[in-house]
This record gives structure tokens, sequence and C-alpha cells, in this order.
């Protein structure tokens, strides 16, 4: 899977996802990576890419031409018309399952906007979706892109190593996951719960797995109503209301 990134400050980019799990990825052949400087197509010796908005108002727009420039580049080299994500805070708002369904493309382009924004009718030309990360605006949507990159990698077959980490997850069933422990035993006079330490696979399955609806129930009660649910997940989460 190829992610390409538009944008003005690639050795943001570049920098923060060549390291971790995304950067090991990378070096793997399991993703690849490349961000595009829009300054490189502003046409001019400067550099240049904004320009003052019509209508009048405060900041700068970027403009049109550099843009889709430095798109035409990528679908050139590609050979297709790739999928656009623009980031966003009037997009949808981004989850795991856009992140599950974005880790079946072969080709992801992420256009970072800054200043007051993009010019709008180069969004209408190439951009297929607009994403956020979230209800508040940053700098640029460079973070924004790398929060997303990161989400999507670990979907990718191979790049977590163990492909049942993925499934095992937050939010992977719209359920949190449930709480982890390692050594000590006992921290601070807290142990670890005795069940983890059985050795009996299905009861600890059972056990992580009540832990993750109590979790959800407590933390993310929203997330419950897409859960696929048992009876007995039911019967739990109407004790726990009972509780509350």
């Amino acid at each position: 899977m190829n992610f390409h990134i538009l944008t003005l400050f690639p050795e943001m980019v570049l920098n923060g996802l060549n390291t971790s799990i995304t950067g090991r990825a990378i070096e793997q052949g399991k993703i690849g990576l490349e961000a595009v400087n829009i300054r490189d197509f502003s046409g001019n010796k400067h550099g240049q890419v904004d320009d003052y908005p019509y209508g009048g108002g405060a900041g700068m727009v970027m403009q049109p031409g550099p843009v889709y420039d430095s798109y035409k580049s990528i679908e050139e080299k590609i050979g297709k018309k790739p999928r656009v994500i623009y980031t966003t805070p009037q997009g949808k708002t981004f989850n795991q399952s856009i992140a599950k369904e974005l880790s079946m493309e072969e080709d992801l382009v992420f256009l970072c906007g800054h200043y007051e924004g993009i010019d709008e009718r180069v969004l209408e030309e190439i951009v297929t979706d607009n994403l956020s990360i979230g209800d508040y605006v940053l700098t640029g949507g460079e973070l924004a892109s790398m929060v997303m990159i990161d989400a999507i990698s670990r979907l990718v077959p191979g790049v977590l190593g163990n492909d049942d980490s993925s499934v095992l997850e937050s939010f992977s069933d719209n359920l949190l996951e449930h709480p982890q422990y390692t050594r000590p035993y006992d921290f601070m006079g807290k142990t670890v719960p005795d069940i983890l330490l059985s050795g009996d696979h299905k009861k600890v399955d059972e056990y992580r797995h009540v832990e993750s609806v109590k979790r959800t129930f407590e933390r993310r009660p929203d997330l419950l109503k897409k859960a696929e649910l048992s009876k007995e997940d039911i019967e739990l989460i109407n004790k726990l209301k009972m509780q509350d």
C-alpha cells in the first residue's frame, strides 16, 4: 500500500512516519510513503503558493494551480485516479471503520491544507473524501494525515507482524480493549488478576471480554449501540446500569 502526501512541509510527515511501527513497515516494504512538496509546483522562484482571498477577509488561501499540478504528478506516476483525502475539520470524523475501508486501497493521497484553506475549485476537482480527526482546528493538515496513516497502516497485512493484534485492539468490534498487565505481579499493593495466571485460555478470553464490555460501558457507552452483544453481554450491561 502506498501513501502520497501533498504538503508544504514534507520533512514534518517524513520525520514523523519514518519511526516506530510505520517506519519499520516502510523499511520492510510493507507500505510505501512519499511526501510531495506543493511548493515545487508554484511556478515562481519564491515558491509562493498562497494569495489573498477574493471577497476580502483575514489570512491567505492556497492557490488551486500548485495543488492540482502536484496531484497530477502522482496520478501520472501511478497511472490511475487515486482516492484523495482532504484533511479538514469540515469532514466526516475518521474512525476505525473508515480506517479499515481505506486500508483496502492500493494508493491513497492525503492533501494537507494551510492558512485559511485551499481554493474550493481544486478541492471539487480532485478530492474524493473530506475527513476530520476531531472538532478542533490545527495549523495544518499534516498532523491529521499522520494520525490517519498510522491507523490505516496498522490494518495492512504484515505491518504489525502479528495480524491478530489489530483484531483485538479497541474499536475493532466496537468495544474498548480490556486492561493489560505485565510484571511485576505486585505493584504498589495492586496485584494482577489471578485468572490471567491460570493458564486456562478459554477463561482468560471470557474474562477479557467481560472487562471489555465493562470498560466500554464506563468510558464509551455510545459504542455499545453498534457492538454485537450476546445475551450475557446485555445482562451484564443491565446489571451495570442498576449499579450506576
